[in-house]
């Protein structure tokens, strides 16, 4: 067998496969290695199964979605967005829709779908796959790759893709290899955190409150240093904390405080955005169509059942008595309470539960037009590896897609 290829991606997920595929388009002979017995495992997983792709937000306001960072990809996105996107998984067999006017889905709404179509593309360009192959270390000599060691094998190669992902989902594969890897060649690595993952609280009454999801939240955190950092969407409450999309996005958020702080404060509204004004003046409102109402009968016409008891039980008010039988302070602690809520975090299970990582390749040690390695030349990095990391919502891999295409380019655009 011959060990000499133009191009060797390490990982077989989304990025690692795109990138392979746009490079062996080209007429490069392409290797890819991949330490599980199976490829694209976490695409596998992605939505539930259902794989949401990518979404309809124009290349500006996907960008601002990732914060600071968001900027590092205009080249990619440039190259290939969301409408590229659909292309590609159009000429390989696979329709795509947005049922909601913003998620990307294929209209079979299985992964299956996406995995099938990349490998038959795969099969048909000759690009070699060999799994259960772990890449132990980056060969190169006067700062160009040469090659890749693994297990048992040296591959050699000028050109080398390092789509290995971060550390979230360990069971699909994630053991972060990528990143000692990439230091050992003069990388730097941020630290790294979990990310899109549920939330611990320390206050218990979450647990009678788990049968509802609650829309349009409002979650910020209640920190003097970080008030500016705050989240909507739709949260669910669980035996022990938060989950839901609000929370799965707010949690990159999180996942770095709580490791400098012990606990994190979080204030929640849980009134769709309902004012403490606005809230009494509703209120008035109900006690005028029924002078009869008490307060937990108030309290349902804002929040389900089971959260107005709680609310009750926080703010220490009798909640089958009237609005006006109760003092003041205790109507404006409950009127509080409804429009802030407290909610501490204190923890969360880690990466085994983490969807992604926060954190990863330092941005500035890249180059964002080719995705190429300022310091290792024939190195390109693209995904999880680099510290770039999206909301739900198909922004994590649509930034897969758009990071793989443009490093399997091979610096083709730029001589």
């Amino acid at each position: 067998m011959d060990n000499k290829y133009d191009l060797i991606v390490v990982g077989a997920g989304a990025s690692g496969i795109i990138s392979a595929i746009i490079s062996a388009r080209d007429g490069k002979k392409v290797l890819i290695l991949e330490k599980l017995s199976q490829i694209a495992s976490k695409l596998k997983a992605t939505g539930g199964g259902r794989c949401n792709l990518t979404n309809t937000l124009s290349n500006s306001d996907f960008m601002n979605s990732f914060g600071k960072n968001g900027r590092f990809m205009q080249d990619a996105l440039k190259e290939f967005d969301y409408k590229n996107l659909q292309l590609f998984f159009k000429e390989i067999g696979v329709e795509t829709h947005a049922p909601d006017g913003f998620r990307i889905f294929p209209t079979s709404h299985s992964s299956v779908t996406i995995i099938k179509a990349l490998q038959n593309e795969m099969d048909r360009l000759n690009i070699e796959i060999l799994l259960s192959q772990k890449v132990i270390k980056i060969l190169q000599e006067e700062n160009s790759v040469t090659g890749v060691q693994t297990q048992n094998t040296i591959y050699k190669t000028s050109n080398i893709i390092l789509a290995s992902g971060g550390l979230g989902y360990p069971t699909l594969g994630a053991e972060g290899d990528g990143y000692l890897i990439s230091k050992e060649l003069g990388h730097s690595v941020s630290e790294l955190h979990p990310a899109m993952m549920p939330l611990n609280t320390k206050e218990s009454w979450v647990n009678e409150c788990r049968a509802d999801t609650i829309s349009k939240v409002e979650l910020k955190v209640d920190i003097k240093k970080h008030k500016k950092l705050h989240a909507n969407g739709d949260l669910i409450f669980t035996k022990k904390g938060i989950r839901g999309p609000v929370v799965l996005d707010f949690a990159r958020e999180i996942t770095p405080l709580l490791s400098k702080y012990d606990e994190v404060p979080l204030l929640l509204n849980l009134t769709k955005g309902m004012n403490e004004d606005e809230i009494l003046k509703h209120f008035k409102n109900e006690i005028n169509k029924n002078q009869n109402i008490n307060i937990i009968q108030l309290v349902k016409t804002i929040l389900v059942e089971s959260l107005s008891i709680q609310i009750c039980k926080l703010a220490d008010v009798d909640k089958d008595s009237k609005l006006n039988k109760i003092d003041g302070s205790s109507r404006a602690k409950l009127i509080n309470l409804l429009a802030w809520t407290p909610l501490t975090i204190i923890g969360h299970d880690g990466f085994k539960m983490a969807m992604i990582t926060r954190g990863g390749i330092n941005l500035k040690e890249i180059d964002p037009k080719t995705m190429q390695s300022k310091i290792i030349k024939g190195l390109y990095f693209c995904g999880e590896i680099m510290n770039l990391d999206g909301p739900c919502g198909g922004y994590n891999l649509q930034w897969s897609f758009s990071s793989g295409y443009l490093a399997g380019l091979l610096n083709k655009n730029n001589g």
